[in-house]
């Protein structure tokens, strides 16, 4: 008789608008619920992986036939452009959505948007950033006392970088949320957040995201970047994109790494995924049980 688990089944929560979706694939030829796919399928090969877009209004927002939050092992939250703190549609189903992931009992995991996402779901707040427009990628994030014990920093450095582009930021915690790292411009960039029975982890910025990503991200957000005075104009936006997609095609290129003050945390995958790895690990060893004790 075998002994073999059964395979984990994931589901991707990709709460981008249709518009939005077409963007990305129009610069980097896939949406952030495709990357997330990608990815894990990476991480977890052998994992059955569903999509649903909760942020849609028609079928593509609903569960596969015959599946159900608790019937899954993880749901994972994408990035997406919504503002969580603009009453709209699109923002009400999709913290609706993540409600009724914390009522489930099914761990998450999300990043960027997807952070903000559980906060707004489980009672916090989100802003536009006050600080400035974090783009490209977010630096020097320290975890704090509680995020050297939890496992979703397991082994972290002292501090390290990883790719980010976001407009908009945590501005409150729910009540008994844990904050495990953050840095000078976001003060939330990892944290766990415990709501109606569920459990979720996330971060503000983006380990799914390959330097590819980053660099068609950031001509996405060229006007936003010009706007913030981050760069002059649109070609210095596409000349410090261009550099990070050269790097993206030469990861040994020192020299490129260097003028990007980048190291092997954003430009060596295995390290840049170990935060999503260290989930799917934990979701491993510990089970939904242990994850939500």
């Amino acid at each position: 008789m075998s002994s073999a688990q059964p395979a984990l089944r994931f589901l991707v929560a990709a709460s981008e608008t249709p518009e939005a979706r077409e963007k990305c694939r129009d610069s980097v030829g896939r949406s952030s619920g495709e990357t997330y796919l990608d990815i894990l399928h990476k991480l977890a090969p052998g994992a059955a992986c569903d999509r649903v877009q909760p942020a849609d209004a028609d079928a593509d927002a609903a569960l596969p036939p015959g599946a159900t939050l608790a019937g899954c092992d993880a749901v994972f939250l994408t990035g997406s452009p919504l503002h969580l703190y603009e009453e709209r549609p699109e923002t009400r189903r999709t913290v609706a959505f993540m409600r009724s992931v914390f009522a489930s009992g099914t761990p998450a995991f999300g990043s960027c948007a997807g952070l903000q996402v559980a906060t707004v779901a489980g009672g916090g707040s989100v802003r536009p950033n006050a600080r400035s427009l974090e783009a490209g990628f977010a630096r020097r994030i320290t975890p704090t006392e509680e995020g050297h014990g939890h496992p979703l920093l397991a082994e972290p450095p002292a501090s390290y970088d990883a790719p980010a582009i976001h407009t908009d930021e945590v501005e409150a915690l729910p009540p008994g949320a844990t904050l495990l790292a953050g840095n000078r411009l976001t003060a939330v960039q990892v944290a766990e957040i415990r709501f109606d029975g569920g459990v979720f982890w996330g971060v503000q910025y983006h380990p799914e995201i390959g330097l590819d990503e980053a660099a068609g991200a950031l001509r996405r957000q060229g006007d936003s970047l010009v706007e913030a005075g981050l760069a002059r104009g649109k070609d210095d936006v596409e000349a410090y994109a261009r550099q990070v997609d050269d790097l993206h095609r030469e990861p040994g290129r020192r020299d490129l790494a260097w003028r990007l003050g980048l190291d092997e945390q954003v430009t060596n995958e295995r390290l840049r995924l170990a935060k999503m790895r260290n989930f799917v690990g934990a979701l491993n060893r510990l089970g939904r049980e242990g994850m939500l004790g």
